[in-house]
């Protein structure tokens, strides 16, 4: 069966994304599809600390790569057999619903509230905008 070929799973290091991560595993191993677990430097928010400290972004991409590989390891013993990371920079809401996969995978709620009670949910957004189906995890 090959409903979706490419899994992406929305990773912000929350307990929903690795509700999500679990979930996205299983859909994965089931469809034997690749997946791709993306997380997203926000660099939109941290403009002013970047300007003193151009290399803040780049800290935060070396430190979600490395998780990110612990996270692939895990995917990979869970069985499924091809694995890609992703660290971006932007917007996650604009990253994430411009994705070339069948399936995008989050959590209902990632660390951001704040954003949330300001500007709606990136879980929202990629629902609304994503051109391949989404799964929500709660």
């Amino acid at each position: 069966m090959e409903m979706y070929q490419k899994i992406a799973v929305a990773v912000d290091f929350s307990e929903g994304s690795k509700k999500a991560f679990k979930q996205a595993i299983e859909y994965a191993k089931n469809f034997q599809s690749s997946l791709l677990l993306i997380h997203v430097v926000d660099t939109k928010s941290f403009g002013s600390i970047a300007a003193y400290d151009p290399k803040y972004a780049q800290e935060l991409k070396k430190e979600a790569e490395e998780e990110l590989a612990k996270w692939k390891e895990a995917a990979e013993k869970e069985g499924v057999k091809d694995v890609e990371v992703s660290v971006e920079e932007g917007a996650a809401k604009a990253v994430l619903t411009n994705l070339d996969v069948d399936l995008v995978v989050c959590g209902a709620t990632g660390l951001n509230k704040v954003e949330k009670w300001l500007l709606g949910s990136v879980a929202e957004r990629i629902v609304r905008y994503s051109k391949c189906d989404v799964l929500v995890v709660r």
